[in-house]
Formats: structure tokens, sequence, C-alpha cells
């Protein structure tokens, strides 16, 4: 991934920011057939090893676990918040007429060694794990319990659970840091007003 420097983004805490916002992750492999990919929510833990653990589950009946056996590199893309850029939100533009049209947007690149984890208990206090978090929103949050033991038994034998320990995060943020702040601001506003809050608060959090 080409990144200037202006653009770089090393900081644990920001890459881990964008995961968790944003946990439908990439998986990118190379097998005997070329490269492919498999989009698939991941949990990430920062705080074991040296770059933290992805955990994910993928169906039985995908291939991936059997072509990458434990010990195959791959890579997970993560991409956050992103938008369109009109250059008629810089100030600057209405004066000059010096800006062109860009899209701003923040991604991680994770880079590690994938584990096969097929064992029914891994799988179980993953499910777990990802139903807590993301039916914590809702307000009746669904659980695990509501379902009949025999049919999620059934379920979670169709799945096999996959252990990424990460080698390496690459994070780039263009966030339109080599522009002035008041173009920057500009563009805060007419993404807020668009309803990309997200990257607008991105945007203010950079400058």
């Amino acid at each position: 991934m080409y990144i200037p420097d202006a653009f770089a983004e090393q900081r644990p805490e920001a890459l881990a920011r964008i995961i968790h916002a944003h946990p439908l992750g990439m998986l990118v492999t190379h097998g005997p057939h070329g490269l492919d990919a498999d989009h698939i929510p991941f949990e990430f833990d920062p705080g074991t090893g040296p770059h933290g653990v992805l955990t994910a589950h993928v169906a039985r009946a995908n291939p991936v676990w059997q072509r990458c056996p434990t010990g195959t590199p791959v890579m997970v893309v993560f991409r956050g918040a992103e938008a369109y850029i009109s250059p008629n939100w810089y100030p600057s533009k209405h004066e000059a007429h010096r800006q062109v049209p860009t899209w701003n947007y923040e991604v991680v690149h994770a880079h590690g060694t994938l584990a096969v984890r097929d064992d029914e208990r891994f799988v179980r206090a993953l499910v777990a794990r990802l139903t807590r978090r993301h039916e914590a929103a809702q307000q009746k949050p669904w659980k695990m319990g509501d379902a009949p033991p025999d049919y999620l038994d059934e379920l979670l034998r169709s799945i096999v659970g996959i252990e990424i320990t990460v080698t390496s995060l690459v994070g780039k943020v263009k966030l339109s840091q080599q522009k002035e702040a008041r173009d920057r601001l500009g563009v805060a506003a007419a993404l807020d007003a668009g309803g990309h809050r997200e990257l607008a608060q991105s945007m203010r959090d950079a400058l």
C-alpha cells in the first residue's frame, strides 16, 4: 500500500479503533489458484502478543480453511470511514480555483499467520463474544440461549474457527492533512451535513 508520510498512521490505539469500528475484514489469501478474498467479521484482541490477535469463523463449506492450513501467511484489510471529497468544500477553491476532487478514507492492513481452530469450544466461545458485542445496541439483545440447543449445536458444527496472530499493522488515514486548516474544517462541515459524521470527526481529531 502506498502511504505518503502525511497519511501514515502508526498509533496502535488508532489502528485498533478503526478495526473495532469496522470489524468486517477482507481476508486476503494466496493459494494454488491465485489470490482470493473472503469477507468476514473479526474480533480483535490488541493485548495478545506483540501486535494482537484476530479471531473469526467461516463456513465449513468454505474451502479457505483447508486451502490455508495452520502457518499460512495472510492479510486482512479493514476499511474504515470513507467518502468522496468535492473541491467546492474547500474555502480556498473559491478564491484561486486550484483544487480538485479526491477521496478521504481510513484503512488498516493486518498481516499475520493463520491458524485453523476446528474446535467446538473455541467456536462456541467466539460466537458468544461476537453476539454479545454486536447485539449490545439492540433494545432486546438476542443471546445464544434464545435458540434451541440442538439447533445451535447443528449450526456450530457447520463452522470452523480461524485465528490470526498479527505480525504487523499498517495504517493509512487520508484526511486532507496536506491542506490548510480552514479547508480541512470546510470538508469536515460538508461531510457532517452529508451524514459522514465518523469521517468528519476523524478529520477534526487530526487537526
